[in-house]
């Protein structure tokens, strides 16, 4: 629990969160319980002793790639279409205790279709996990397939296509709300999801992609030109002026994950992420969690980190918080009641306050 003043405010705030991998919730004591369920063997590497020694390295990624190899070696443990399933709803369990309303998560199917997992038993997981929230927690969801860099153009399209023929994009089926990607940011070509972007844009499907982490501004500035609508992470940029003038003219929203942007060494403290700055320019943004099994941060904790290093007010909180809304995936009617939520929380916050 953080020191602030505002933490039980913080914790009741209705939030949103736009950026949190589903594989990325596998908690080390999950990754051991699937692995002995479905007879996997765990690498000889110390780190995977126990749970306790795989947490323990999990506090010392030196880099992005270095936080993958262990995110990809975490996603062997899952087979079965009731492995996707628990896995989402370990996720929706915190999320919720955390004060989450409306989540838009993101999966990886290239990456387990590729150790012959069937993309309909990925989907269908998952998609079971975020019923069960929208049943249990009335927590709205938004599934995002996420595109990874480090495997070829190719691989992508196939998943793609498959989603596709298969109307998972249609609104009538409720399964896929949009494309995205990540992994890799540094070295594969920018523009290497061109062609997938354009069909994806012409379909009216909703993109989002990750840039601006590890990469420089133009990451950014490409990520926009392919028709992302919005940006994962975008803490770089500050580092063009121009470009961030343009982000705020065209109401992008920034998904920005403090804690991760620490554990994986893109700055040293949360005190060095733009959350100022970007509040005094007007960028849009909200606060997630990313990969929170590995970064040891859900998305109260990230709140309550930004809170410690930039003493925020009510009124700042209430902005975060609205916009997330906002700009949230999702209809006008769920939005409304949304931001009345958080309408009445900030009040009987000041009412406690007064009295």
């Amino acid at each position: 629990m953080c020191q602030s003043p505002l933490h039980d405010f913080l914790h009741g705030l209705p939030k949103c969160e736009h950026h949190v991998h589903l594989e990325g919730c596998l908690t080390p004591e999950l990754i051991f319980e699937l692995a002995q369920k479905n007879a996997i063997t765990l690498p000889s590497d110390p780190a995977y002793t126990s749970p306790k020694t795989l947490t323990q390295r999990y506090g010392n990624f030196t880099s992005l790639d270095d936080f993958l190899s262990f995110y990809f070696t975490g996603m062997t443990v899952l087979h079965s279409e009731s492995d996707f399933a628990l896995l989402a709803w370990t996720y929706f369990q915190r999320a919720h205790a955390d004060g989450v309303h409306h989540a838009e998560v993101f999966f990886d199917p290239q990456v387990h279709r590729d150790r012959g997992v069937a993309y309909e038993t990925i989907v269908a997981g998952f998609v079971a996990g975020c019923k069960r929230a929208e049943r249990e927690f009335g927590l709205t969801t938004r599934l995002i397939l996420c595109f990874v860099r480090h495997l070829p153009v190719e691989s992508a399209a196939q998943v793609f296509e498959h989603a596709l023929a298969n109307s998972h994009f249609h609104p009538e089926t409720d399964m896929l709300h949009g494309v995205g990607w990540s992994s890799t940011e540094v070295g594969p070509p920018k523009d290497m999801f061109r062609e997938l972007y354009a069909t994806a844009k012409t379909a009216g499907i909703r993109l989002t992609a990750h840039a601006g982490e590890e990469g420089d501004p133009s990451y950014i500035a490409t990520a926009l030109e392919l028709g992302a609508q919005r940006i994962d992470h975008g803490i770089r940029l500050v580092e063009d002026v121009e470009l961030m003038q343009r982000v705020v003219q065209d109401g992008v929203l920034l998904t920005v994950c403090p804690i991760s942007n620490v554990q994986l060494k893109c700055v040293t403290s949360v005190a060095e992420v733009p959350i100022r700055r970007f509040l005094d320019a007007g960028v849009k943004f909200s606060i997630n969690s990313d990969d929170p099994a590995y970064f040891g941060g859900y998305i109260l904790d990230n709140y309550c980190a930004v809170q410690e290093a930039f003493a925020l007010s009510v009124d700042e909180w209430r902005h975060i918080a609205e916009t997330s809304v906002r700009e949230s995936w999702v209809d006008e009617v769920r939005k409304e009641e949304l931001l009345r939520r958080i309408d009445d929380h900030v009040s009987k916050h000041l009412e406690v306050v007064l009295v």
